[in-house]
């Protein structure tokens, strides 16, 4: 079986693009699929150019992606939901409640992932056990700032400005790599 990974940002043209095409690189060789859409996405729209250029460096030709915006089945069909910022975390939870104990924002999720022992059961799925990890963890700990949670949008900045928030993509995704290649 091979789960799924659905990243949501506002308009699936920066944050959620450049995590979908990270992510593949970083989860290279684990049975995940990744995905990304946009709560406010207009379908059909390219990747923004400073975005696709993150993108194309991960090893992958990114000018066939193209935006979606977020339904429902996507969020139900997701082992985990990695969300840009708390408002899109909430448009998804109101969007699929079921979804409500695998929908994190990535940096939440990143910080959650790190505190967590990894597990070695080779008969146990790791991504849901991961999932399942961070959810009992987030139970425990405090709320955090605004700031500690959200990815800061790039649009309208520079190409330093997207690589920064790549960066914060990539800090944000390797102890959940870690997590779920405990057994591999």
């Amino acid at each position: 079986m091979v789960d799924k990974v659905l990243f949501v940002c506002h308009a699936n043209l920066c944050r959620s693009p450049m995590a979908e095409y990270l992510a593949r690189r970083v989860l290279a060789g684990r049975p995940v699929e990744v995905a990304s859409a946009g709560t406010d996405a207009v379908e059909g729209l390219q990747m923004h150019p400073y975005a696709a250029a993150i993108a194309a460096a991960t090893g992958c030709d990114p000018t066939a992606f193209r935006s979606r915006p977020l339904l429902p089945e996507y969020l139900t069909g997701a082992s985990l939901v990695l969300t840009a910022t708390r408002r899109q975390r909430s448009v998804c939870t109101a969007l699929a409640p079921a979804a409500l104990h695998r929908t994190f924002t990535l940096r939440q999720f990143g910080r959650l992932a790190a505190a967590v022992e990894p597990r070695v059961d080779p008969t146990e799925d790791l991504l849901r056990a991961a999932v399942a990890a961070a959810a009992r963890a987030r139970s425990g700990m405090q709320p955090a700032a605004a700031d500690a949670d959200d990815l800061k949008d790039p649009i309208g900045g520079t190409a330093a400005d997207f690589r920064r928030c790549a960066e914060e993509i990539e800090r944000s995704l390797r102890p959940f790599a870690t997590l779920i290649g405990a057994a591999g």
